[in-house]
């Protein structure tokens, strides 16, 4: 019985992830889009307080009448899915109910695609996601911060946003806030079709 208000929010919850690294360190670097989606979030609803929780940082708000969780892992990036699988459990929520946020090396800083399900693409939060939830057929949005500029893209991922870089990339975290919303209101195909680029030859697909 005593989980019983956890599966009746279950039934219309939607858990919003932003992957990224902890500690002062790691802030505003290219690696931590997602953590920096997550606290503009935190900033344009009306969230309860953020506290510890599910090995990360977790704050309840509503979008108009819908539950939403918001979820930054404290793990450290590639461990991201130990957090995820630990808040998906305790809500019971169905993978349809998720969605992730990374950052992704292989787009143009700014350029925004969100997808139903896919690979990780190389990046080790998402990888950790699948690993522990066992399946990669979740939503996720992404952030393009790339190219590398430097031989070693562990170097440019860990290093924060140029002068140049950033004003594209605030830009994609503010349109991210509104397609993080498309999302939970109206679906990810909406989602997909609004945000993703025209030109995008997956904007209905999967990976």
């Amino acid at each position: 019985m005593a989980n019983t208000g956890s599966r009746d929010l279950a039934e219309r919850m939607k858990l919003i992830v932003g992957l990224g690294n902890p500690g002062l360190r790691y802030a505003q670097t290219r690696h931590n889009v997602g953590f920096m989606v997550i606290d503009q979030l935190l900033r344009s609803w009306p969230p309860q307080k953020e506290q510890e929780k599910f090995a990360g940082l977790f704050s309840k708000a509503h979008l108009e009448d819908h539950p939403v969780g918001l979820l930054k892992p404290t793990t450290s990036m590639n461990l991201s899915g130990i957090s995820v699988g630990q808040a998906m459990k305790f809500y019971r929520l169905d993978l349809d109910q998720l969605l992730v946020i990374a950052d992704d090396l292989a787009l143009p800083p700014g350029r925004l695609r969100i997808r139903r399900s896919g690979s990780s693409g190389g990046h080790n939060g998402l990888a950790s996601v699948s690993q522990h939830l066992g399946s990669d057929s979740f939503a996720r949005l992404r952030i393009g911060i790339g190219p590398s500029d430097l031989p070693d893209s562990a170097d440019y991922v860990l290093a924060k946003c140029s002068d140049e870089q950033w004003p594209s990339i605030s830009a994609a975290i503010d349109k991210a806030v509104q397609a993080v919303s498309c999302w939970v209101l109206e679906g990810s195909d909406a989602a997909m079709n609004r945000f993703n680029a025209p030109d995008d030859p997956q904007n209905n697909g999967g990976l």
